[in-house]
C-alpha cells in the first residue's frame, strides 16, 4: 500500500470515528439538554427546545472555536442550577441578559490569559469529581429509568436523597403497573449496550453501542404498544428563542445583574476548564486543551446563548468522556453532534418523539458507572495516601453538595497538603570524631530559615561539617545563600564545610553553579 493510500485510510478512519462518535454524543445530550432546562426554571413546553438549542449551540460554536477538540460544550449542571436561582431574584426576562454578561466576561478573561489557571489540578481531584458525577447520574438517572421523577430534582442534598431512595425506585419498577414497561425498556437498553460493547463482531464493533441499545429498545417499546414517556421534542424550534428585550436591557445598570453575570461566567468558565483537563487525560489522539482559546470560545458561544435566551453552555464531562469513550478523534465529532441535534428538531422532530426517555435515561446510567474507576482508587491508595485522601473527599463533597464545592473542597485540600509540604523542615545533627553531620530533611524554604540558621550557628565557628542535601524535596534560593554565606564565614575562623551537592538534581544543580564562584 503506497503511503497515499495510507493517508486516505487514515483520514477515512478517522472520518468514520469522528460520525460514529457524534450520534453517541447526540443520544447522551439529547436527555442531558432537555432535563437541565426543567431543573434551571424554564416552562414545560419550552424546555425542550431550550436545552436543545443550547446543545446545538455548545457543538456547532464553540466546537469550531474550542481549544479542546474533544470536549463537548452544552447546558451543564453547574450552571443550571444558577441559573434556577437567577430566575427566582431577576425574573426569566433577564436571564438573556445574565448569560450575555457571563459570555463577555469569558472572552475578556480568555484575551487577558487566565485560562490555563485551572490547569492546576491533580489527577486525584479529577478523578474524584468524575466518580462523583458518575455516581450522581446514575442515581438520578435511574428514577427517570422506570419514568419517575427523581425526588431529588432541585433540592438540597438532591444527590444523597435519588441515592438512598433507589430502592424505591427499583420496587417501582418491579411491582408497579405504570412503571414496569419504562424499567423493562430501560434494562433491556442496558444489556444490549454492554453485550454490543463486549460480544458484538468486530466488524459491526464500529457501530455505537448505545445507537444499538436505543434503537433496539424503541422497536421493542414501539412494536408491543408500550405506555411509555417519550421525548418531548418541540414541532417548532422558535418556540426557545426570546431575544433581550429593551426592558431587559435597561437592567444591564443592575450591580446585582452584574455580580450574577461574573458569579455564572465563573462557574462555566471552571467546569468548562477543568473538564478539559481531564479530558487531556482521558485521550491520546487530539492536541491538548489551548485553555485561553477555550475560555475565549465558551464566552462566545454563550454571548450568542444569552443573545437568543437560552441555556448558558459549559463543557460536560458526561458528553465528553463520551467522546472520547465512542472513539472520537477530532472536533468534528463535536460539531457533528450538535449538527444532529439541529437536524432532528428542525426536520425530524417525529423521530425523536419515537426514543422512549427510559431509553435516553439507561445510556446514562451507564456511561454514569463508567465514569466511576475503582481500578484507579486501588492504585491511587497503594501509591499515595494522602491523594487518596483528596480523591475522597472531592467525591464525597461532590455526591453530597455541588460539583464546584466539591472541587473547591479538593484543591483547598491539595493546596493544604503543598503548604504542609513546603513548611515540613527539620535537621538531623550528628557528631562523630569531631565531624558533624548535618541532614536537611523536607522543604528548605524561607519559612526554616530561622531553623537552619540557629542550627548552624550552634555549631563550633572551627568545626568540619559535612551538610547532606540528599533528603531534601525543594530547597529555596534563601536557604543555598544562607548555605553559601555560612561556609565563608566558617572558612574564615578555620573551619570546613562539605556540602552534598551532587545529590541534587535539575534547579538544585543550576543553583550550586551560580552560587560556586561566591563561595570560593
Amino acid at each position: 500500500m503506497s503511503s497515499a493510500d495510507v493517508r486516505r485510510e487514515s483520514v477515512f478512519v478517522r472520518l468514520r470515528d469522528d460520525v460514529l462518535a457524534s450520534i453517541v454524543v447526540f443520544l447522551v445530550a439529547l436527555p442531558l439538554s432537555m432535563g437541565l432546562a426543567l431543573v434551571a426554571g424554564y416552562p414545560f413546553e419550552n424546555a425542550a427546545a431550550v436545552g436543545l438549542v443550547s446543545g446545538a449551540i455548545g457543538g456547532i460554536v464553540v466546537g469550531l472555536l474550542s481549544g479542546s477538540p474533544l470536549q463537548v460544550s452544552g447546558a451543564a449542571n453547574g450552571a443550571a442550577v444558577m441559573v434556577a436561582v437567577f430566575v427566582k431574584d431577576f425574573g426569566l426576562e433577564a436571564i438573556g441578559v445574565i448569560v450575555l454578561v457571563s459570555g463577555l466576561v469569558q472572552v475578556v478573561a480568555g484575551a487577558l490569559r487566565f485560562g490555563p489557571i485551572f490547569r492546576a489540578v491533580s489527577p486525584a481531584l479529577i478523578q474524584g469529581m468524575l466518580a462523583g458525577i458518575g455516581l450522581l447520574i446514575f442515581a438520578s438517572q435511574f428514577h427517570v429509568m422506570v419514568d419517575d421523577i427523581p425526588p431529588g430534582t432541585g433540592r438540597e442534598f438532591g444527590g444523597i436523597i435519588n441515592l438512598y431512595s433507589l430502592p424505591e425506585a427499583m420496587w417501582k419498577g418491579l411491582t408497579m403497573e405504570e412503571h414496569r414497561p419504562a424499567a423493562l425498556v430501560g434494562l433491556l437498553t442496558i444489556i444490549l449496550i454492554f453485550a454490543w460493547s463486549e460480544f458484538a463482531p468486530k466488524r459491526l464493533r464500529a457501530l455505537p453501542a448505545p445507537l444499538i441499545g436505543v434503537a433496539v429498545s424503541a422497536g421493542f417499546a414501539w412494536y408491543f404498544g408500550l405506555g411509555l414517556k417519550y421525548v418531548p421534542a418541540p414541532d417548532d424550534l422558535f418556540t426557545a428563542i426570546t431575544l433581550p428585550t429593551s426592558a431587559a436591557l435597561l437592567r444591564l445598570g443592575e450591580g446585582g445583574l452584574w455580580m450574577a453575570g461574573l458569579s455564572l461566567a465563573f462557574v462555566a468558565g471552571a467546569e468548562s476548564l477543568i473538564t478539559a483537563t481531564a479530558i487531556d487525560a482521558m485521550q491520546r489522539h487530539a492536541a491538548r486543551t489551548r485553555y485561553n482559546r477555550e475560555l475565549v470560545a465558551q464566552g462566545v458561544g454563550n454571548m450568542l446563548c444569552g443573545v437568543l435566551g437560552v441555556l448558558p453552555v459549559s463543557g460536560v464531562i458526561v458528553r465528553s468522556s463520551a467522546n472520547v469513550q465512542a472513539g472520537g478523534r477530532t472536533r468534528l465529532s463535536t460539531i457533528l453532534h450538535g449538527v444532529w441535534i439541529l437536524v432532528f428538531i428542525l426536520l425530524l422532530p417525529g423521530v425523536l418523539k419515537l426514543i422512549p426517555v427510559a431509553s435516553l435515561a439507561a445510556v446514562l446510567v451507564y456511561a454514569g458507572v463508567k465514569l466511576i474507576r475503582i481500578g484507579f482508587v486501588k492504585i491511587l491508595w497503594g501509591q499515595d495516601r494522602v491523594e487518596a485522601g483528596v480523591y475522597a473527599a472531592t467525591f464525597v463533597t461532590v455526591v453530597a453538595t455541588d460539583v464546584l464545592t466539591g472541587l473547591a473542597v479538593g484543591v483547598g485540600l491539595s493546596v493544604a497538603r503543598l503548604l504542609y509540604s513546603f513548611s515540613r523542615f527539620e535537621m538531623q545533627v550528628d557528631e562523630r570524631e569531631g565531624r558533624f553531620d548535618v541532614a536537611l530533611v523536607g522543604a528548605a524554604t524561607f519559612i526554616a530559615l530561622p531553623t537552619l540558621a540557629g542550627a548552624l550557628e550552634a555549631l563550633p565557628s572551627d568545626a568540619r561539617v559535612h551538610v547532606d542535601l540528599s533528603r531534601l524535596s525543594f530547597i529555596d534560593h534563601a536557604c543555598l545563600d544562607l548555605l553559601v554565606n555560612w561556609e565563608q564565614q566558617l572558612e574564615a575562623s578555620g573551619g570546613e564545610l562539605a556540602l552534598d551537592w551532587e545529590s541534587l538534581h535539575g534547579l538544585f544543580n543550576e543553583r550550586r553553579l551560580r552560587a560556586t564562584p561566591a563561595a570560593s
